[in-house]
């Protein structure tokens, strides 16, 4: 906004998907279906690539990696076979860490209820890229800065940004004072109001011609209020 010479934008519109163009590049090593160099970086300019982090993290950085950013229930199996095979031999590709995560799960778990690697590789490319993180700095400065009557649409694609997104919206169209107050000063009302009842989620009409689509939650705030420098 500030290269742009733009303090207080009408509009703003954040669309977290992937892309597709990259998604789709084989050497790029973020499918699990293909087998490629195991690199995840959107930015090749970035330090760490996935095979640095499986190498390198200590055994509770992984864990973390993969309950936090993956919701993998089964994180300790998983990394305990990270462990003892990266030290047999370091990893590069994908097709040998899907090997070793769907020794590690349980047989129920391996052939039901879709892809074994899926909650890892998406763990490990959530780290690599720091998602969340940038996600994070950007919703309390896309709603401060956003103006009058202007209006921020989110587009989330996995359960872990929308529920950043949920919370932050929630707590703007909240008001600030203190419970039980029987009169809300304007200065301390909420200063958005949403724009969505929840999330919207693609019609299967739209699912049907972009099957990516599929996990897309919208949700949308207008502000209705002056910032408040002090609340």
């Amino acid at each position: 906004l500030e290269d742009l010479g733009v303090d207080h934008p009408n509009s703003l519109l954040a669309d977290l998907g992937l892309s597709s163009l990259q998604i789709d590049q084989r050497d790029r090593g973020f499918a699990y279906s293909v087998d490629s160099p195991l690199d995840m970086r959107m930015d090749a300019r970035l330090p760490r690539t996935a095979a640095d982090v499986l190498n390198s993290a200590s055994r509770a950085e992984l864990v973390g990696i993969l309950k936090r950013y993956g919701e993998e229930a089964h994180a300790e199996r998983i990394v305990r076979s990270i462990i003892a095979e990266r030290e047999r031999q370091p990893f590069t590709t994908s097709a040998r860490l899907v090997e070793v995560i769907s020794a590690a799960l349980p047989a129920a778990v391996r052939h039901g209820g879709g892809h074994p690697a899926k909650r890892t590789f998406q763990a490990l490319r959530i780290a690599v890229n720091g998602e969340l993180d940038a996600l994070s700095g950007l919703l309390p400065i896309a709603l401060d800065r956003l103006a009058l009557h202007g209006r921020i649409a989110v587009l989330a694609y996995h359960s872990l940004e929308d529920r950043m997104v949920k919370q932050a919206f929630a707590a703007a169209t909240r008001d600030a004072a203190p419970p039980r107050l029987p009169v809300v000063p304007e200065n301390l009302q909420a200063q958005f109001t949403a724009l969505t009842r929840g999330a919207e989620k693609p019609d299967p009409e739209e699912v049907a011609g972009n099957p990516r689509a599929a996990s897309a939650r919208l949700r949308a705030l207008q502000r209705i209020r002056p910032r408040q420098e002090h609340r």
